[in-house]
């Protein structure tokens, strides 16, 4: 449902663009390139006008080409691209079809990770919890804590340069337990017990 959504949704921005050129300009079919936010993967939605034959080839900053897929019969298209394992920077997303080329260019960055912040409830009923963060570079972690009614109960911020491992003792709270850990990079990870 998702990917039919995204595909009419880059139907009607083309459509929209073509409206906007002009009844006299030729029509152009449509090539657009979303980022699914926090992953590797980007879709590419193609739409043209007739069946035909259409090469989908993704360059890098260098220019070199890292992907290229030749698809026949066809009229559209939603196609993700995993770019995991490849360098981050700007790729150029470039689709050539009957009626010519067309160019996207995307800006593969990191994604943030949570991967690194761990909370674990120790021994139930005793209101304790251990968190847990493995870390390479230094970072200021902030926790916050908050009951069931979301009240919050416990704030501390602490620098951390190597892993780092804290027990919280929050046995005088009854019911549900959040934990929100945060740090300088702006990532966010949200625990509830």
């Amino acid at each position: 449902m998702k990917t039919k959504s995204l595909y009419i949704a880059a139907l009607m921005i083309v459509a929209a663009a073509v409206t906007a050129v002009g009844k006299d300009e030729p029509t152009s079919n449509g090539l657009a390139v979303v980022s699914a936010k926090g992953s590797e993967v980007f879709k590419v939605i193609y739409k043209g006008e007739n069946l035909g034959k259409v090469k989908l080839s993704v360059y890098n900053a260098s220019s070199e080409m890292v992907f290229s897929e030749t698809m026949s019969s066809v009229d559209g298209f939603i196609r993700p691209l995993n770019f995991s394992g490849l360098q981050f920077g700007e790729y150029t997303i470039e689709l050539t079809d009957a009626t010519g080329k067309k160019v996207e260019k995307v800006n593969y960055q990191p994604a943030k990770s949570h991967a690194d912040i761990h909370v674990a409830k120790l021994a139930a009923g005793e209101g304790k919890y251990l968190l847990s963060v493995a870390n390479s570079d230094a970072q200021t972690i902030t926790v916050k804590i908050f009951d069931k009614a979301d009240n919050l109960v416990h704030v501390s911020t602490k620098d951390v340069t190597n892993d780092y491992a804290q027990l919280f003792s929050v046995k005088d709270l009854a019911g549900a337990v959040t934990f929100e850990i945060s740090n300088n990079e702006g990532s966010l990870k949200t625990i509830q017990f």
